[in-house]
């Protein structure tokens, strides 16, 4: 779709990996990169990770390569789910981890719902007023969730075509196929005022327009 408008992370929540240099006044504060659970349970190779691991993990790389080069720089905020005790993404367990390591000056914001504004710090790193590039996991959870929330705040919100994910759902009388969910989303959350653009245009987002 043609663009049409406008060291693993720290423990605690909110975090920002230390910068070796001060470059902070680059930063584009008006335009924050959203990496929304891009986590190495989920982006594992399946049946652990989603049926598309190993592509949605190399888009997902390339949209935020796309943000580190673009001159200024977007803000680029790293959001984990820490699971329940047992879970694959319980804080520290082995899915916990984060599948790309931020950059110095990158922030991290651990979270348990959904809704990745609940329970942390996130509205901190995002002003209300900034455009909003969403990549990263589960489609149909954070995603879904976090995009809305941005759009009742009052952000312009683009969600990257091939930079999201889903599972394949359980249902009766079969199953529904994560690439089937993960259209459903788009198209819910276009409806609603997401902008969803494709990964070609990944070099473009970045660009001041």
């Amino acid at each position: 779709m043609p663009l049409s408008r406008a060291e693993d992370a720290q423990k605690s929540s909110g975090a920002v990996v230390p910068q070796q240099q001060s470059h902070s006044s680059c930063v584009l504060t008006g335009r924050v990169l959203l990496v929304l659970e891009a986590q190495e349970g989920v982006l594992a190779p399946p049946p652990r990770g989603v049926p598309a691991s190993a592509r949605v993990r190399q888009n997902i790389t390339h949209v935020i390569a796309c943000a580190r080069h673009a001159q200024p720089p977007p803000q680029i905020v790293f959001v984990r789910n820490a699971g329940e005790p047992g879970d694959d993404d319980a804080r520290d367990a082995s899915g916990w981890s984060l599948a790309i390591t931020p950059h110095a000056g990158e922030v991290v914001v651990d979270k348990r719902k959904n809704n990745a504004f609940l329970g942390s710090n996130l509205e901190a790193h995002i002003p209300c007023d900034a455009e909003v590039i969403v990549v990263g996991m589960l489609s149909d959870h954070c995603v879904r969730a976090t995009c809305r929330a941005l759009l009742e705040r009052g952000n312009e919100v683009l969600l990257v075509h091939g930079a999201h994910a889903a599972y394949d759902r359980l249902e009766v009388p079969g199953v529904t196929c994560a690439e089937k969910i993960e259209r459903e989303i788009e198209q819910e959350l276009e409806k609603s005022g997401v902008l969803v653009l494709g990964l070609e245009d990944a070099p473009l987002i970045f660009m001041d327009r």
